[in-house]
């Protein structure tokens, strides 16, 4: 059974300190060789596929011009694809609903930096550190009973 112990060293002796291993990211594609990931800001939600191709973005069956006019919409969704260097070498199916042009633009991002670390797990460590794997949890404040809006009052008047 167990041994009795004499002494405080004789139990550091017996037990060897076990390191946490760190998880071991891997590829994670479907049927099509695609990578797929969701993302998510405000009220938007985006489904991004990924796969090897010639840099062509296509959200909601539009191309990336038509669908986000503005010009810091596109540089926004674009910013991961940027910082890992590979601007031309995936084409990028996106499905957004939910939300203004704004949220869907940054939920795009979050699901794009997202499918690029599913296809090459190696750039996690670079999306990671410019934030884009992290999910932006801020979103509009619900209207309260008793109040014009969130936290806005009626306007006091003493008689």
């Amino acid at each position: 059974m167990a041994e009795t112990l004499q002494s405080l060293s004789d139990l550091g002796q017996k037990v060897a300190p076990v390191a946490p291993e760190a998880p071991v990211h891997v590829q994670k594609l479907d049927a099509q060789g695609r990578a797929y990931a969701t993302g998510k800001r405000k009220d938007a939600i985006a489904r991004v596929w990924i796969k090897p191709g010639a840099g062509k973005i296509v959200v909601n069956g539009r191309e990336l011009d038509v669908y986000f006019a503005r010009p810091v919409l596109r540089m926004i969704l674009q910013q991961p694809l940027v910082v890992a260097g590979r601007v031309d070498q995936y084409d990028v199916m996106v499905s957004v609903d939910g939300g203004g042009l704004s949220g869907q633009a940054g939920a795009v991002r979050h699901g794009l930096a997202k499918a690029l670390t599913h296809y090459e797990p190696e750039l996690r460590s670079v999306l990671k550190k410019e934030g884009f794997l992290t999910r932006d949890s801020r979103v509009v404040e619900r209207k309260k009973y008793g109040r014009k809006k969130a936290r806005r009052s009626f306007q006091f008047s003493k008689r």
